[in-house]
């Protein structure tokens, strides 16, 4: 098990960026697929993008190809989160996740992390 804190949202212009960072606790923190999904208020959890375990492979919704950016550094135990070129439509709460040697078949769902962050809001104005 790992926590999960995320940080680095905010209100931002349309066309703005922001990076969103997700701090993990515990030693074991290069075993997890690390993910960030979106709810934007009365709509489901929607994935955004995810970096296998081993660093070398990212998977992106295409709502947020080319704009978004995953990343991650193990030795700070961090997931990273940068945010270009926003869009009104990307206001939404923005969710860390971990799932322990989730393969790419999985990264792409909710169903395959089980750790959660307690999100962070992310607001884009038009």
């Amino acid at each position: 098990q790992v926590q999960l804190v995320e940080s680095g949202g905010g209100l931002v212009q349309a066309g703005g960026s922001l990076r969103l960072s997700c701090a993990a606790s515990g030693r074991t923190f290069s075993m997890y697929t690390m993910g960030w999904f979106r709810q934007a208020p009365g709509k489901e959890r929607h994935f955004v993008a995810a970096i296998r375990w081993t660093g070398d492979y990212t998977y992106y919704d295409d709502s947020v190809k080319g704009r978004f950016t995953i990343s991650r550094d193990n030795a700070k135990n961090t997931v990273y989160l940068q945010m270009n070129s926003l869009k009104p439509e990307d206001t939404a709460g923005y969710y860390c996740a971990a799932g322990r040697f989730l393969g790419p078949q999985s990264m792409g769902h909710s169903s395959g992390y089980d750790n959660w962050g307690q999100g962070t809001q992310v607001t884009v104005s038009s």
